[in-house]
């Protein structure tokens, strides 16, 4: 029996090549990565067979925010049982972060013996027949009789398209969804161990990781959101990623001028298949000439380097990149 795809999705890794001179060099390259229950595999391509390599879990530590490399931002990495070293870059910090959460778990499941499921490890979830998760997700976004999305401050920051876990429960209570609170709990938990919810701050992610009693905290302090809510934090992340008003979701159309380095003609950029990241110019936070940089690495491994007015308007380029690069629109 093939083990479970817990994850998958293109992130950049750190590889080693050897040159035409016999000498390694390192480099980083966009690659198809798939976390299963035992290991990660990662291939070129996701039309790919065959994997590159993989990474056994067992006795592996993960290290996030991996800080060894100044100007890549949001990498984590994985050391296994033989002091091997693998680093990988995620595009945003909540794409980063759900890669680290879902790979914690994986690991603690296997020093536990136990099968990776998206459910609470201390108490199983036994939904009602009668309960679809899916159905109740697209319920909670209606605009006019769902969950309101909110603006909401804490911490000295801004948690924008998001709302609260105590207002989840209120809303099932109230749409007679589930008969108390506490059977709101139970289902709130299932939402978000499905991946319909998503922690936003500290208090809701240390709960999704296990640290609280329950993934899901009926807490007016406990914020969530819709994964493709157009989600975004204003302010610095819990980790010292300095991220101005980062948006995460969302399909845009954006057209402007930016800087492009190198001394090639201009042209065009074949974006279906890419990868995009962010590049910190200047880690020790002083002010540069080259700032709100990002890269984009083609299909064909040709790197790319061009710079933004702003960090907003660099997120904006990302995320219309993202979205090209998917669809090839």
């Amino acid at each position: 029996m093939e083990p479970k795809r817990i994850r998958e999705g293109y992130l950049v890794k750190k590889v080693f090549l050897l040159s035409l001179q016999g000498s390694m060099f390192n480099t980083w390259k966009p690659m198809w990565v798939v976390l299963l229950e035992d290991g990660i595999e990662f291939y070129k391509k996701k039309s790919d067979n065959s994997p590159k390599g993989m990474i056994p879990l067992k006795g592996s530590t993960l290290t996030s925010p991996c800080q060894d490399f100044g100007k890549r931002m949001f990498v984590f990495k994985i050391t296994t049982t033989k002091q091997q070293d693998h680093f990988f870059q995620a595009a945003f910090l909540e794409e980063r972060d759900a890669w680290v959460r879902d790979i914690k778990k994986a690991i603690k499941c296997i020093e536990g013996g136990q099968k990776f499921a998206r459910k609470s490890t201390r108490r199983s979830i036994r939904l009602p027949e009668t309960i679809d998760l899916g159905a109740l997700y697209l319920s909670m976004k209606d605009t006019e009789k769902g969950v309101k999305e909110l603006n909401l401050e804490k911490d000295k920051k801004i948690f924008n398209h998001c709302f609260t876990g105590n207002c989840v429960i209120d809303w099932l209570v109230s749409n007679k969804s589930v008969r108390n609170r506490q059977e709101g709990l139970m289902i709130a938990s299932s939402l978000l161990t499905e991946g319909y919810l998503q922690p936003a701050g500290d208090l809701s992610k240390n709960a999704a990781d296990g640290i609280a009693e329950n993934p899901f905290l009926d807490n007016p302090d406990a914020f969530y959101y819709f994964p493709d809510s157009g989600f975004f934090c204003e302010e610095n992340s819990s980790d010292d990623d300095v991220i101005l008003k980062e948006e995460f979701r969302g399909v845009v159309i954006k057209q402007g001028c930016l800087l492009k380095q190198g001394e090639e003609p201009l042209g065009a950029i074949h974006l279906r298949g890419c990868v995009v990241t962010s590049v910190e110019s200047n880690p020790d936070g002083k002010k540069s000439e080259e700032e709100n940089l990002f890269e984009i690495i083609t299909a064909d491994e040709v790197h790319y380097f061009l710079q933004a007015a702003t960090p907003k308007e660099r997120t904006d380029w990302i995320k219309a990149i993202q979205v090209a690069s998917r669809t090839g629109k």
